[in-house]
């Protein structure tokens, strides 16, 4: 009997985290009384409810309350689980500028504080010199706080919301975040509250914010490369912005017809060999669960470029496509490499309607062939 897959678990968002420390600070502020447990409402209508790991008062002038919530992000392998996502909560003079405004209540000022980045690049969702708070988490903050008892006199202030996360800066380093121009930490993320384990629709926004960034900076090209190593040995060779680049993983076609809605005159495609060799195979998501690489196909493919049907059946017992690799290499087939790579240049052109180079990279990070 085949074992059944263990199925994966959920979690939160940073932005739904930071909606219910903002709201378990709000309470405090309100009535003096510290939550332990408080419930929000997500976009889906339905509440949830988080522990609150510490709430206190922080400052007197103005008074100031402070709570924290620790992101569960499920089975997710985000760089934020476990983070302490914090919000201080005090209501302010009424001079500075509303970025929302509660029904019959105060208008709410967001602000970064540690471990949040502030945008300094156009094309993302939030302008230019604004806390890295997303419009959804700000939605969801303003709802958690909107039915709460604010006091009636204290209705010609405005409330205050600093969002941080301690180590907020030195997990920054581990995203994308300063090529999207998001300085000194994080994003506060998410566009349902929920996060989905290993969700294509986390991947597909990152690679849009990158273009669109890509865009609004004056990028006319972008290079899409299939990780780091990849993305590394263009950056070797192509005299190109930072924010040429955008980091596409296993999202093959969704990338190039992304590049060509948002308007780029030229793509660059830097990938491993097992990558280049499934564009050319025409296969649009090159991760291994949505478009497995099976031998005999690929050998077939690579006997039919080199009209050398000997050469594929010394292919047939290759394990892995980089073992393929590795034969073609060693018995001087260079020719059938670039002919692959050329296929990967045509799949990518004819799909996206775009010229395209493709850039075929070894490890460590090393670009062998470029057509």
């Amino acid at each position: 009997m085949t074992p059944r897959k263990k199925r994966l678990r959920s979690g939160f968002t940073t932005g739904a985290c930071a909606a219910a420390a903002a709201r378990a600070a709000a309470l405090l502020l309100i009535n003096g009384q510290a939550p332990d447990r408080v419930r929000i409402p997500f976009p889906d209508r339905k509440e949830r409810e988080f522990i609150v790991t510490d709430c206190r008062l922080t400052g007197s002038n103005p008074q100031t309350t402070r709570a924290s919530i620790i992101k569960d992000a499920g089975d997710d392998p985000d760089v934020t689980n476990g983070a302490e996502i914090r919000a201080a909560v005090s209501l302010v003079n009424g001079s500075n500028s509303t970025q929302a405004q509660l029904p019959n209540g105060p208008g709410l000022i967001f602000k970064n504080g540690e471990g949040v980045g502030v945008v300094t690049k156009p094309g993302l969702a939030v302008t230019v010199g604004q806390p890295a708070i997303n419009p959804v988490p700000r939605q969801m903050i303003a709802a958690a706080l909107r039915d709460l008892p604010w006091p009636i006199h204290e209705t010609a202030k405005k409330i205050m919301v600093e969002i941080s996360v301690p180590n907020g800066r030195a997990l920054a380093e581990k995203t994308l975040n300063y090529r999207l121009g998001i300085v000194g930490g994080l994003s506060i993320l998410g566009s349902t509250g929920i996060v989905r384990p290993l969700s294509a629709a986390a991947w597909t926004a990152t690679i849009k914010a990158s273009m669109s960034v890509a865009r609004e900076t004056g990028c006319r090209e972008i290079v899409l490369s299939t990780g780091r190593t990849s993305e590394k040995a263009a950056q070797q060779l192509l005299a190109l912005p930072v924010e040429s680049y955008a980091m596409m993983g296993d999202y093959l076609e969704f990338s190039l017809l992304a590049a060509r809605d948002f308007g780029f005159k030229k793509i660059h495609l830097s990938g491993m060999w097992a990558k280049i060799l499934k564009a050319a195979m025409a296969i649009p998501q090159t991760h291994v669960r949505n478009g497995a690489l099976e031998i005999k196909p690929a050998a077939d493919f690579i006997a039919a470029l080199a009209a050398d049907e000997q050469l594929g059946r010394g292919l047939i017992d290759a394990n892995t496509a980089r073992e393929i690799y590795q034969r073609l290499r060693a018995v001087g087939h260079d020719a059938v490499i670039r002919q692959v790579c050329r296929k990967a240049r045509d799949y990518a052109a004819r799909t996206s309607g775009l010229p395209t180079s493709v850039y075929l990279v070894e490890s460590p990070g090393k670009v062998v062939e470029h057509v």
